[in-house]
């Protein structure tokens, strides 16, 4: 199977220190990617360079044969690569129908004018959106919850409606930033589920995540970083048998330093 997504060699320095050095793996479609590794390993500044939040300062990242490093993220959804992110992007005083109808339109975009007329192509747009919303919500569990302000639900609720919207966007790549944070046993279950349901669609997911238990559970590959350098990959009974990723997550001197400014 052809890799969907490819990262060749990201890096980038942030005030003369390497935040991120020389990192490089792929994801195929239906895959799952686990990106971890302990506090300030640089795990979520390399999200930011894959997303288009960061320009790497060495390094490609390509998109189904498209060298699209750099390129900004609306422009990265439009070509199938979604987000969410570690910090609830949602509208607390939204429905979650309404938050969930936000991600269609990036995805759906009408003149102007037509939409503030209410123009029939307009109204069609609007239908097309909430019945597909609709949909999305009904896909992470969240049906009953559509007419109810996103302020009011619980945390592992918000979650879910966050990669609903993300799911909006109909991405080849979703990007996943510590969805299980915060979440209690069951939510991280269902999210654990969720994401599960997603990548047997067809869809590459590439995910952030500390609690290990899940990422353990859930990932065909992982990208084990330290000090901004990938210091080991694998499926998950290697990686968790690496002495490499043992001592970071432990603060084990190996006698070699991982570190680079």
């Amino acid at each position: 199977m052809s890799d969907l997504l490819s990262i060749e060699g990201l890096g980038i320095t942030f005030g003369g220190v390497r935040a991120v050095h020389d990192v490089s793996f792929r994801v195929r479609p239906g895959e799952i990617v686990s990106v971890i590794g302990p506090n300030g390993a640089g795990k979520t500044t390399l999200f930011n360079m894959i997303s288009g939040v960061y320009r790497p300062g060495a390094g490609r990242v390509v998109l189904e044969g498209e060298d699209v490093t750099g390129m900004e993220p609306h422009l990265l959804a439009r070509r199938g690569m979604s987000r969410t992110f570690q910090n609830l992007q949602i509208f607390p005083s939204m429905t979650a129908l309404e938050n969930a109808v936000t991600g269609y339109h990036l995805q759906e975009r009408g003149p102007v004018l037509a939409d503030l007329l209410g123009l029939p192509g307009a109204r069609a747009r609007a239908r097309r959106a909430e019945a597909g919303a609709r949909a999305l919500l009904a896909r992470v569990g969240l049906e009953r919850a559509a007419e109810r302000a996103a302020g009011n639900l619980s945390y592992g609720s918000l979650k879910r409606l966050e990669i609903a919207r993300a799911l909006a966007l109909k991405p080849k790549v979703l990007l996943l930033d510590e969805p299980a944070a915060g979440c209690n046993a069951v939510e991280t279950e269902e999210i654990d589920h969720l994401i599960a349901e997603v990548a047997a669609s067809g869809v590459a997911i590439l995910l952030v995540e500390h609690d290990m238990k899940m990422v353990m559970r859930i990932s065909n590959h992982i990208v084990v970083l330290d000090h901004g350098e990938k210091i080991a990959e694998g499926d998950p009974a290697t990686v968790s048998r690496n002495p490499a990723v043992i001592a970071a997550y432990l603060g084990v001197e190996e006698g070699q330093d991982h570190a680079h400014g």
